[in-house]
């Protein structure tokens, strides 16, 4: 998710607020433009794609002014270009990751995060690392908490992996003994850089890839205070933080499953039954959609979130009684705080206005927190 920049040093917090709140007004900017094709790559600054149709690939150069490229694939990405350098005893360069959740407002299609950990019983992940020797990175897994089910800004805590360390370069804070988490052994690390926790596992030599349950690391972090079960499991990311070089840097596959369930069936990330219903008006250029969103279920849907793709060419320019972010592409609406809440049986209504080039199409396809929803 990267809410805040990542630093080697304790000192990096005021770097840290500062550039978040550039990487927030970069994400609203530039990262809203997804796009759905593999082998895609994107050079802008905060640019992002999706990629099966599941995670978002995300270039989030916020570091450095020097040139950037990641290539997404069918199964994650390849750092193309990795210009520059920053000093080792200071912040990475930036943090090119594919993500499962909510990055900024940036949520990858049909996500059920945020989800209380309380609801989770299990969050399986697999992932596979190409490493390169000319760099200096780490090749981190990050995991966001937060007592919240916000899908904007900065985490409470951060979770921070690190498969690998190349170069004079260290976690934040200071190492506070070792662990056995998911069946390995880690250096374990804690700090904050200024505006959320950050608990770090280092692996004693590199780790090519790994099948893990993600909530083995979000209960051992619990147990250290620094997260508790009412929490919400926000994001989880795999990239790398590098400091000098990293072109060819890579994370091979990625995968993120997150399993709900013997919990309050009102807790977000909850499948739900429903029924889409998606009127339009449209005009030459430009369009609104009316969108109705019905639970056919027997219980009630809390902090519903309704993820579905537009059709190339379309952009949203304004929405009413939900968030619509991004505003093209792979998007999810939100509800507020006054229509959050779907009875069983009942239904939510919002709308958007948006411009289009070429041919009007509606969207395909729509899922209710992670579950597919007919059409009517």
């Amino acid at each position: 998710m990267r809410p805040l920049p990542h630093q080697a040093q304790a000192t990096r917090g005021l770097l840290g607020a500062l550039l978040s709140a550039l990487v927030l007004m970069g994400t609203l900017v530039t990262a809203a433009t997804p796009a759905w094709a593999a082998d895609t790559t994107i050079c802008e600054q905060f640019g992002s794609t999706t990629i099966q149709n599941r995670y978002v690939v995300q270039n989030n150069r916020w570091g450095t002014s020097a040139e950037q490229c990641v290539t997404a694939t069918d199964t994650g990405f390849r750092l193309s270009r990795a210009d520059g350098s920053v000093p080792t005893n200071g912040a990475p360069k930036s943090y090119p990751s594919v993500f499962n959740g909510c990055h900024y407002t940036n949520c990858s299609p049909g996500t059920n995060l945020p989800a209380r950990v309380s609801g989770i019983s299990a969050a399986p992940s697999s992932i596979s690392y190409g490493y390169v020797s000319d760099a200096v990175y780490n090749a981190s897994y990050d995991i966001w908490l937060d007592p919240t089910p916000r899908t904007d800004g900065v985490n409470r805590t951060e979770i921070m992996i690190w498969f690998n360390r190349v170069g004079p370069i260290q976690p934040i804070g200071s190492p506070v003994g070792t662990a056995t988490v998911g069946g390995r052994s880690w250096e374990v690390w804690s700090g904050s850089n200024g505006s959320n926790d950050v608990l770090s596992f280092v692996a004693p030599s590199a780790i090519g890839s790994w099948s893990f349950d993600v909530m083995d690391f979000v209960r051992h972090t619990v147990s250290r205070g620094l997260a508790g079960n009412d929490w919400y499991l926000t994001s989880v990311q795999a990239g790398f933080e590098p400091w000098q070089n990293g072109a060819g840097l890579a994370v091979n596959s990625f995968s993120s499953t997150v399993q709900t369930g013997g919990g309050n069936p009102g807790n977000p990330g909850t499948p739900a039954a429903c029924k889409v219903t998606y009127g339009t008006n449209v005009w030459s250029g430009g369009f609104t959609a009316d969108v109705t969103v019905a639970n056919t279920g027997t219980t009630a849907v809390d902090d519903w979130r309704l993820a579905f793709t537009l059709p190339s060419g379309q952009r949203i320019t304004q929405a009413w009684n939900a968030s619509v972010t991004p505003s093209s592409g792979a998007v999810t609406a939100s509800g507020q705080g006054y229509n959050a809440r779907i009875a069983a049986g009942g239904s939510q209504t919002f709308g958007f206005q948006g411009t289009y080039s070429g041919t009007f199409a509606k969207p395909s396809a729509f899922t209710l927190n992670g579950t597919a929803c007919s059409t009517a």
